[in-house]
């Protein structure tokens, strides 16, 4: 059974970070990539940040480029999500996805559609 498991998120004020970590297990790790979304309170979920597990190639949506890092922990089978300069717009709820690596699009890795296992999400609050 494929499993995402995601931790890290939190209160922090403006100009904060944190750092938030996705526990996968159930599935081969390097045969999928492995992405954040988050959804705001009224908005639609979207892509921020994946990498792939296989040539460790990451993407990023520009609003956090520079702030955002994503990386992963292959003896872990863990992905990691470091949060810099935090911004109140970045409040959200925080989800880990997975998608086989066969089926990843680098042009629609930001779309819902892209992705085929989820998390259960984990809620970041960025207070001004």
């Amino acid at each position: 059974e494929v499993q995402l498991v995601e931790s890290g998120g939190g209160l922090v004020q403006a100009g904060g970070s944190l750092r938030l970590s996705c526990a996968a297990s159930g599935f081969t790790f390097d045969d999928y990539v492995i992405g954040w979304l988050r959804q705001a309170p009224g908005k639609e979920r979207e892509g921020i940040s994946c990498i792939s597990r296989r040539d460790g190639r990451t993407y990023y949506e520009d609003s956090v480029k520079g702030r955002f890092t994503i990386s992963s922990d292959n003896a872990r089978n863990t992905v990691y999500l470091q949060m810099n300069s935090l911004k109140p717009e970045d409040t959200a709820v925080y989800f880990c996805a997975a998608v086989r690596l066969p089926l990843f699009r680098p042009t629609s890795w930001k779309r819902l559609r892209q992705w085929d296992e989820w998390g259960e999400g984990t809620q970041v609050t960025v207070s001004s």
